[in-house]
């Protein structure tokens, strides 16, 4: 695995990150490990800063790939004719055209980005006997062990083969790592696939059972509860994803928006928001809104334009979904992604209903809402005609056009078992290679096939 940086540099970083003005540090130079865990409020700092990490900032030494980076790598490297690259950087340009090498810039940042935030989370995690309040305890637990879930789950399904539903699961992952970091170089081979997803599924349950239902911008309750779902709906357990997208749908309090367009065209959280990271004009920024938007709007003039086979999925011209979309520098743009300063959502109420909706039709169930009943609501908000019946490509087909650019189709195609660009879902140039720079430093981190 990556050589973590020495604890004192990542510490600096972390209250250099995004609380400056909530610890009382020593110089920046010289600050010690011991006084950057020393109190609650050091520590619940250094939870904060995981969160800028995660996100990204100019004023740490990473980039953060959860400010729109992550899903543009999902929309890239799981295109079949949906969308087209238009850009200069090359690592994306890679990704789209399945034509990666061992030493791919965006595969390093992801890696790297990762593992620098769980030094974060398990800093935190190793220093909870800090918190005298036990409420405030379990919060920043399940604070910290949302991010590690979500890091872990995101890495599991970039750097190894899809989950099989029918088990045996032995395919490498990515090396778990649980200790905070260590001054010394630590070399630890990858786990399997199975053991990855048991320990996102552990971390998520956990951060369910001790988040509050309410945290301000922060992780909740329910934000655990929807990535569950989401993780039971990759690994093909339709019961445990209807019931944790039922409990969030049922208990949450977030509802969808009355119409597509405000759901996007805002720089805030909204009702349908679950979890979102936060941009604002000072900290952090778009990386939706750089690649697929006109300069104009603070993009880089259309990296990533739509085709027409996108639009084609849709049955009705009436369909808001649609037509949500503006010419710019002669490319087809999403209009999802037009405000600068937008927050980058992570997970929408809308998402849930579609989980539900396909895990009741595949287990013929109507746990919370007829299946039919729920796509026709979903279409229902964006002017769609309603179906009159409906199948599994129907209900997929729909969860392309609702989320659409949003970072969902290749982890869709991969756990439908359906062809990406040409090639079989479980071809290795569908999987990122280990970064060189990473086995450079750790000989017993296996390369995955084909780098």
């Amino acid at each position: 695995m990556m050589k973590y940086l020495k604890f004192l540099i990542i510490m600096v970083a972390f209250c250099m990150a995004s609380c400056e003005n909530e610890l009382d540090i020593e110089p920046q130079q010289s600050i010690s490990g011991g006084s950057a865990t020393e109190t609650a409020e050091n520590v619940e700092a250094l939870l904060l800063g995981a969160y800028d990490a995660a996100r990204g900032n100019a004023s740490t030494p990473i980039d953060g790939s959860y400010d729109g980076d992550m899903a543009n790598i999902a929309v890239l490297f799981g295109n079949t004719d949906q969308v087209d690259w238009n850009g200069t950087f090359s690592g994306l340009r890679d990704i789209f055209s399945k034509q990666m090498i061992n030493t791919n810039g965006d595969a390093l940042a992801v890696w790297g980005d990762a593992y620098f935030m769980f030094g974060a989370t398990n800093t935190v995690l190793a220093n909870l006997d800090k918190f005298e309040d036990q409420d405030l305890r379990d919060q920043i637990e399940g604070e910290a062990k949302f991010l590690r879930g979500i890091g872990y789950f995101d890495l599991a399904r970039l750097f190894g083969q899809q989950y099989n539903a029918g088990g045996g699961n032995t395919q490498l992952g990515v090396p778990i790592v649980l200790d905070p970091p260590s001054i010394d170089g630590r070399a630890i081979p990858r786990n399997t696939v199975e053991e990855v997803y048991a320990q996102v599924i552990q971390d998520l349950t956990d951060a369910y059972n001790n988040l509050p239902v309410d945290n301000g911008n922060r992780a909740d309750r329910y934000a655990a509860q929807a990535v569950l779902a989401r993780v039971y709906l990759q690994q093909g357990n339709f019961a445990a994803a209807r019931d944790a997208a039922d409990d969030v749908l049922q208990n949450s309090g977030h509802t969808l928006m009355p119409d597509f367009n405000s759901v996007f065209d805002t720089d805030d959280n909204t009702a349908e928001t679950i979890f979102s990271w936060i941009i604002t004009t000072q900290e952090g920024g778009n990386a939706q809104v750089l690649h697929f938007a006109t300069q104009d709007l603070g993009g880089r003039g259309g990296d990533i334009s739509i085709n027409q086979a996108y639009l084609d999925k849709f049955d009705s011209d009436l369909d808001e979904r649609k037509n949500y979309t503006y010419e710019g520098n002669g490319f087809v743009l999403s209009s999802k992604f037009v405000r600068q300063f937008a927050n980058t959502e992570h997970i929408r109420i809308a998402e849930m209903h579609l989980i539900r909706a396909e895990c009741n039709f595949r287990l013929g169930t109507s746990v919370g809402l007829a299946p039919l009943d729920e796509i026709n609501a979903l279409r229902g908000r964006s002017s769609a005609p309603a179906l009159g019946a409906l199948t599994l490509d129907l209900i997929l087909n729909e969860r392309e056009l609702e989320l659409g650019f949003e970072g969902f189709v290749l982890h869709d195609y991969k756990r439908t078992q359906r062809d990406i660009g040409g090639l079989p879902y479980n071809d290795n140039r569908l999987v990122f290679p280990i970064p060189q720079s990473a086995r450079d430093r750790n000989d017993l981190l296996d390369q995955n096939p084909g780098y």
